[in-house]
């Protein structure tokens, strides 16, 4: 291996000294060598520093810091990609593993043999807490590339992370220099794939080449607890709502303002208010006009009682609908 990796495999970690071992060890065998694994321990008070160490004296492609102080997760994702040396990034948070060990090389793969992309990504296995696997999800129908505009207009259509968690995704250092915005506590990933986008497309693999575990610790579990999503999807929005209105509105007048009325209803009943999140609604509202907004309150109460006994007769829990 050359002084700068081909692959700079992040893990930062808080609390999951019980699953860090098994995250490392996924990394290590992968049959794709030519990468370096930093691991950024955010004052973990439990065994992870004990075991961080010791995979380290093992291998030295490990680097690795214990902070003393909590830097938060968002701040701790930027410090490991800050002290990347790679040409490609790629996370592995500690509670997930690479399920393959082609893995690593498949998602290399996708970049080196596509310039045109800025990032790719790939199914997710969803594995429980003692790792059985328990389901597997895909946001996008199809393998290959796409457009990273029309990426975009989907996620913000569906109002959903199509793309996948970091665990799922590789890119390009080089595009990411701006660093994820500390200002978000959800959405952070999606957002920056939304701006590594707005620079190139997607290469994305119907395979899963990494495993994502469910647990009630997980900080999405919390954050959505908090309900601090809807605000901060409709700040998203509107900082891409510009650039890809026309796609937006390509799925009809009605679609599309149904669209702009859930950001700006669920937006302010969202725990997490604040001024930014404020403007956001009131640029939305500009779009969908006030009396457009009365018109779209008026049928979601009228149709609340229909979706509430909808939702009560809905398909068993352990049926996907992906």
């Amino acid at each position: 291996m050359g002084s700068i990796p081909t692959v700079s495999v992040l893990v930062p970690t808080y609390q999951y000294g019980h699953f860090l071992a098994q995250a490392i060890e996924s990394i290590l065998n992968q049959d794709f060598k030519d990468f370096e694994l930093l691991i950024s321990d955010d004052c973990s008070e439990d065994s992870s520093a004990q075991i961080i160490r010791s995979y380290a004296a093992l291998d030295s492609r490990i680097r690795y810091v214990i902070h003393s102080k909590n830097l938060g997760m968002v701040n701790n994702w930027n410090w490991c990609l800050t002290e990347a040396k790679g040409k490609y990034i790629k996370y592995v948070f500690a509670d997930d593993i690479l399920p393959r060990k082609d893995s690593l090389g498949l998602l290399v793969s996708l970049l080196e043999n596509n310039p045109a992309a800025t990032m790719a990504s790939s199914a997710r296995q969803i594995i429980d807490e003692s790792s059985k696997p328990i389901d597997i999800w895909s946001g996008i129908d199809q393998s290959g590339f796409h457009q990273g505009d029309s990426v975009i207009a989907r996620c913000i259509r569906n109002d959903r992370n199509l793309i996948g968690e970091p665990s799922a995704v590789i890119f390009r250092r080089s595009s990411a220099a701006r660093f994820f915005d500390s200002s978000l506590k959800q959405l952070v990933d999606q957002e920056m794939w939304f701006h590594l986008l707005t620079q190139g497309g997607l290469m994305y693999s119907s395979e899963p080449l990494c495993a994502f575990r469910r647990h009630s610790a997980q900080q999405t579990a919390i954050n959505q607890k908090n309900q601090v999503t809807s605000a901060e999807s409709t700040r998203i929005m509107v900082r891409y709502f510009n650039a890809f209105k026309n796609a937006l509105i390509s799925s009809g007048w009605y679609n599309f303002n149904q669209r702009l009325f859930k950001h700006i209803y669920y937006a302010r009943k969202d725990s997490a208010k604040s001024k930014v999140s404020e403007v956001a609604q009131a640029r939305l509202l500009l779009e969908l006009t006030k009396p457009g907004y009365c018109l779209f309150l008026s049928l979601h109460r009228l149709s609340k009682p229909f979706v509430n006994l909808a939702r009560s007769i809905k398909t068993p829990k352990n049926v996907s609908c992906l």
